[in-house]
């Protein structure tokens, strides 16, 4: 399931690394071929929106292994694209169907052991968050030894083993009472209102990851400029720094189940408020650049798995649906993000970035602090209902 949810949400990013090549290869320019990038992203919050709550409908382990499937034929349509056109309709199959990655995270919740769920969460995140930063590494390595289309080939391959894998391996999973698919999103309007946790839980996530996307938007800004100068490879190195974060994850889903959360959530903000200290330091040092890089992923990810988690636990029969709003907030929160921080640039260059970002964070805190209102609230109700 690691490894699944890796190839799925890494698979999005392949083509980052490699539009000269590909504008090159398919007779476009680079502006052009870089609107395959938005096409990707469009296509999974599309799918995010729309497949991702089918958890909650179909029968678990067919609808994974099909929409990998799918996956794999998105990913080899693009790699044998006779034309842009082609290459573009395969991109966005790709990206539609890659939110089984997001099938399988309250998937792996549902299989877990009693008191076990926050580390199998944790444990299946880490391979989407490693997968994520990984992916523009091993295209750019592949595309190297054996052009732009290798990454694609290769892709497809390993989905339709891995989707075979994943058939044999897992159980398989059917919702209890599950509704219509009208039902489903008129329930997700219903969850939003009725679960106060499931907005504040969202908000913090999906703010502090817009936080990140600044940076991701701003890195190769400040670090191929003077007194960088760093080419596009150790730029790439240096982005691998946030693989930290991913190492964390299964940790954050550890203090879920012994009852850390709060304690866990408080840690995470403390490291994102660090990670833009060191930040502003980075402006002049690289090496203070990747303490920040450290730190802010370790933050992110800290408060990510933990609300997932917390997210889960509001209603058990609708983990499907509350991931799909949870996670189109998240994904939400990463386009604002990349959008503040270019403005941010523009305004005052990587001083404005670590500006918004030192907001951003603290926007966190303030959610964080009536979200734990919220849960001391739910806490004392429960209390008086044992009683």
């Amino acid at each position: 399931m690691c490894l699944a949810t890796g190839l799925c949400a890494g698979g999005n990013y392949f083509n980052q690394p490699l539009l000269d090549e590909i504008s090159e290869a398919l007779g476009v320019s680079s502006s052009t071929a870089a609107t395959s990038v938005t096409v990707a992203q469009v296509a999974y919050a599309v799918g995010l929106v729309f497949l991702a709550p089918l958890g909650d409908l179909f029968e678990r382990r067919k609808l994974t292994v099909g929409l990998i499937g799918l996956t794999a034929a998105g990913q080899a349509i693009a790699g044998f694209a006779p034309g842009f056109g082609v290459f573009l309709i395969g991109v966005a199959v790709a990206g539609l169907f890659s939110v089984s990655a997001q099938v399988l995270v309250p998937y792996a919740s549902i299989l877990a052991a009693p008191g076990k769920g926050g580390r199998a969460v944790g444990t299946v995140m880490s391979g989407l968050l490693a997968g994520v930063l990984i992916a523009r590494a091993v295209a750019g390595i592949l595309s190297d030894i054996g052009g732009w289309t290798l990454i694609y080939h290769v892709a497809a391959v390993l989905m339709i083993l891995v989707g075979i894998g994943l058939w044999r391996v897992l159980p398989p999973s059917y919702p209890e009472d599950p509704p219509s698919y009208p039902g489903l999103f008129l329930s997700m309007g219903r969850l939003i209102l009725h679960h106060p946790r499931l907005r504040t839980r969202s908000l913090i996530s999906g703010i502090s990851f817009a936080s990140m996307s600044a940076i991701f938007a701003t890195t190769t800004l400040l670090l191929a400029d003077e007194p960088f100068g760093l080419s596009p490879t150790a730029i790439g190195l240096v982005g691998l720094t946030g693989l930290a974060g991913a190492l964390m994850a299964s940790v954050a889903g550890g203090m879920v189940d012994r009852g850390h959360g709060r304690r866990g959530t408080m840690l995470g903000l403390v490291a994102l408020a660090l990670g833009w200290g060191a930040f502003v330091l980075g402006g002049h040092s690289v090496l203070w650049f990747c303490v920040g890089m450290v730190l802010t992923d370790v933050g992110v990810q800290l408060v990510h798995i933990i609300s997932m988690n917390t997210v889960y636990t509001l209603d058990p029969q609708a983990r499907a649906r509350l991931n799909s709003v949870y996670m189109t907030m998240y994904f939400v929160g990463a386009a604002v993000g990349s959008a503040v921080g270019v403005w941010a640039w523009n305004a005052g260059h990587w001083v404005g970035v670590c500006v918004a970002g030192g907001v951003m964070t603290a926007l966190c805190v303030l959610i964080w602090v009536y979200d734990v209102v919220l849960e001391k609230r739910q806490l004392a109700q429960d209390a008086r209902l044992a009683r």
